[in-house]
């Protein structure tokens, strides 16, 4: 069977192009050097779902004249033509030697030596910024050959040792609902992580078929519909644009392949052949072809119940030719069987809760988005299930925003902003070049007149994961960390200010959601507040609430169980589980509250009382509130919280330690990205937050006597960028423009770049002793911590990666 990757010793073969442990069949490629593409399969575009004119009807998002002046260029138009030597569609059996067993063993000892490796840590982590590049380009060119050989059949010879410390950089396994989602909403994440050379593998669940016209908005009237050959044109500009990214020639071959998949149907697996660590599985089930409207032939009546099948929308030059449909079950399963081959350490998928307007009642998001992200948690909590963690290594989670990107002030600096924008132009097709050598088209033409989308091209966010107080110190100077990995919150801890680390360990519960919140009580327990998401035995039971656990005592290593507070939501279909992540914080007289953004956009919260009990759901207002409230307390004991509006931030303060929320009162900040930090200091609260358009880094002071009052706002600059800024002491620190860790050291001192790309929003914290800790989780699911003195003249210490390393040395691993 000729695939894009290599097998488990598994019954049902699924694709799998990078990393693995591939098997290669008679007349596969040798490695490190290009393997041949199959006939007529050299296509190299694609695209996805924008609601765009003609895309979806009348319910489509009006969609603005482009904010940018669109650049006609000249591409270089010339087709690689590829060898029909190798042909998609021949099924490979799957192996079934010892090849797992030996895989088990070989992680297990290379965990082992890893653990080993922590007396060498202070050489380890330079070489983390040395290594990584070469790393990544040797270990994966190689197996990406192997990929392309197909899925079964036995290699003759042992594996080939591989270097003790040879660093992982993580493998990426971005899901979307249609082509180009990723472009518009997971970028500039993707082009950073293909710059890197980290692995990437992106799967589209449907083929973004829509009316099957593509055409400019002149004429879409006059253009007959097909749905294969737009399909077709759709995946050629996603070609083009990873191609460009990668190796910066739109035109560079890929390899396509058709491989069954694990719910009983088949999936086409392309391969850049220069850069066979990037690939693209093609689910190719149909869409909506419609935003807001019911549409039970799609992901959301799949998932709801209303149809008990979906099927296929083919496109016109894919390898596929077998007609399939799949259950709500069988998505499932073939995204488990992709998730078990891949092995990713980060998952990239879109918002599974993402809201409707206050006052329309319609979803912010296409429905596909959002209800495919719901079949990525489904999917998500059964491979974290059903394959033990001895056999595959963590994963962290990383959610999008979407369509709601074009009503959020700008997060990208004016560089981003264009290199975002110049790959959707190259997407959308713009000089019409045939390229591809397609009949179809090299690209979406209905996305050709707005390539910015509804100003889409100049910002991300997260959707989840922002929150910066996932570290923490406790009283005898120790470290905690707190991160979801697997659907459970892991642990990891350094016992006083100079004692090993140890973990990760994940704490018992299951369907965490990104993003842990941790406060230290009057007693001196930590608390970790987070939320999870439960499935239930029908569709109208998806369920997302708040939830915590309380250390057994202090600087115990054990957790109670997780305690529910609930959700202000009555029920999903109202505002599909919309709230934030907890911000918590404990006021000056010990009380401990939790306050979320619920999904009508206004302040929500319980507050813990002197019985241990907790109160009921408290409705503090605002309106127009979006992503995760913060909280602190400032010099008098005072609780303070503020949320992010799309024009400004709004905030609450209680009058004195004890007392209730005072009412929403407008700070009158300027609009500002949607992450906020807060801490206090200072005798107040100060605010950290990001300029838009600029990625540069804000501050101010809010005091509370006497109602809140802004102090001194001030631009600190940065290194552009996007994203939480977490803030401890001295040291800020948050993501610079190209992905890697950006750290600000003082007054007057210039920012500096950290070796490392990582999940989510970095945490700092002061350990008591004029230290000043720095945490963050990289691509390949580990944590790495450094540390400064708390002073003017101080520099970070040398990242030191804790823990085993997340995967076992890939040679020696296959």
């Amino acid at each position: 069977m000729p695939a894009a990757g290599p097998a488990r010793d598994r019954a049902e073969p699924v694709p799998r192009a990078v990393p693995g442990a591939a098997d290669r069949q008679p007349g596969a490629a040798g490695a490190g050097r290009p393997v041949p593409a199959a006939e007529g399969q050299a296509s190299r575009t694609a695209g996805g779902d924008t609601p765009s004119a003609g895309r979806s009807g009348a319910d489509r998002p009006p969609v603005p004249g482009d904010r940018r002046a669109r650049r006609s260029r000249t591409h270089d138009s010339r087709t690689h033509a590829a060898p029909a030597d190798d042909r998609p569609g021949d099924a490979a059996t799957p192996a079934t030697g010892g090849r797992r067993a030996a895989r088990r063993a070989a992680r297990r000892a290379g965990r082992a030596e890893a653990s080993a490796g922590g007396r060498r840590r202070g050489r380890v982590v330079k070489a983390v910024a040395g290594f990584a590049a070469a790393a990544a380009c040797c270990m994966f060119v190689l197996r990406g050959s192997e990929a392309l050989g197909g899925i079964g059949g036995d290699r003759s010879g042992p594996a080939p040792a591989a270097a003790v410390d040879a660093p992982d950089p993580g493998r990426v396994l971005q899901i979307v609902a249609h082509p180009d989602d990723d472009l518009y909403f997971m970028n500039p994440d993707l082009r950073y992580s293909i710059a890197a050379g980290h692995p990437v593998t992106t799967v589209y669940l449907t083929a973004g078929e829509a009316d099957g016209i593509n055409a400019t908005e002149g004429k879409q009237a006059s253009t007959p519909p097909n749905k294969p050959a737009y399909a077709e044109a759709r995946q050629n500009g996603i070609r083009a644009a990873y191609a460009q990214m990668a190796t910066g020639d739109r035109g560079s071959a890929w390899k396509r392949t058709a491989v069954p998949t694990r719910g009983g149907g088949q999936a086409e697996v392309d391969v850049l052949v220069a850069k066979p660590e990037v690939n693209l599985v093609w689910l190719q089930l149909r869409e909506a072809g419609t935003v807001y409207d019911s549409a039970p032939d799609s992901l959301h009546g799949l998932w709801d119940g209303k149809t008990s099948a979906l099927g296929a929308q083919l496109s016109s030059g894919t390898p596929v030719k077998q007609r399939f449909s799949y259950s709500k079950d069988q998505v499932v399963r073939t995204l488990v069987g992709i998730l078990e081959q891949y092995e990713p350490t980060t998952v990239r998928a879109q918002d599974p809760t993402p809201g409707r307007f206050p006052d329309t009642r319609k979803y912010t998001d296409h429905q596909d988005h959002f209800y495919g992200a719901r079949f990525v948690q489904a999917a998500l909590a059964a491979y974290a299930k059903d394959v033990d963690a001895k056999d595959r290594p963590h994963f962290a989670v990383q959610n999008y925003v979407g369509y709601f990107n074009g009503s959020l002030p700008s997060a990208l600096g004016p560089d981003e902003a264009k290199e975002k924008l110049d790959i959707l132009d190259t997407y959308a097709w713009l000089d019409k070049q045939n390229h591809c050598g397609s009949n179809a088209g090299c690209g979406d033409l209905k996305v050709a007149d707005h390539p910015a989308g509804n100003g889409w091209t100049s910002t991300v966010n997260y959707a989840r994961g922002t929150g910066t107080s996932w570290l923490t110190s406790d009283g005898e100077h120790g470290l905690w960390a707190f991160k979801v990995l697997d659907g459970q919150v892991a642990l990891w801890h350094r016992s006083g200010p100079i004692g090993a680390w140890s973990g990760p360990r994940l704490l018992p519960g299951t369907g965490m959601d990104p993003g842990v919140a941790t406060v230290t009580l009057p007693d001196g327990r930590i608390a970790a507040f987070g939320t999870r998401t439960s499935f239930g035995a029908r569709p109208s039971d998806y369920r997302r609430e708040v939830v915590y656990a309380v250390q057994k005592g202090p600087g115990a290593e054990e957790f109670g169980d997780w305690q529910s507070l609930g959700t202000p939501e009555t029920a999903d279909e109202n505002w599909t589980s919309d709230i934030s992540a907890p911000a918590v914080a404990v006021d000056g007289s010990g009380q401990l509250a939790a306050y979320v953004r619920d999904g009508a956009g206004s302040l929500r919260g319980r507050v813990q009382l002197a019985g241990g009990g907790w109160g009921p759901w408290a409705s503090y207002g605002g309106a127009d509130l979006h992503g995760t409230p913060v909280t602190a307390t400032d010099g008098a004991g005072r609780r303070m919280v503020f949320a992010a509006t799309t024009k400004s931030v709004v905030g609450w303060a209680q009058p004195k330690p004890g007392a209730p929320l005072g009412p929403a009162t407008p700070t009158g900040l300027p609009d500002t990205t949607l992450p906020l930090t807060a801490e206090g200091r200072e005798g107040g609260v100060r605010l950290w937050f990001r300029k838009p358009g600029s990625g540069n880094v804000r501050t101010a002071l809010v005091t509370g006597e006497g109602g809140l009052k802004v102090n001194h706002l001030t631009d600190l600059g940065g290194l552009q960028g996007f994203g939480s800024v977490t803030a401890s002491g001295h040291v800020l620190a948050g993501r610079s423009a190209g992905g890697l860790l950006g750290a600000g050291l003082g007054e007057g001192r210039p920012w500096e770049r950290s070796p490392l790309m990582f999940v989510g929003a970095p945490s700092s914290t002061k350990t008591g002793r004029g230290t000043v800790s720095l945490a963050v989780v990289g691509l390949d699911a580990r944590l790495y911590v450094t540390s400064s003195a708390d002073g003017a003249d101080a520099h970070l210490a040398p990242w030191l990666p804790v823990g085993p390393r997340n995967t076992a040395p890939p040679a020696a691993a296959r």
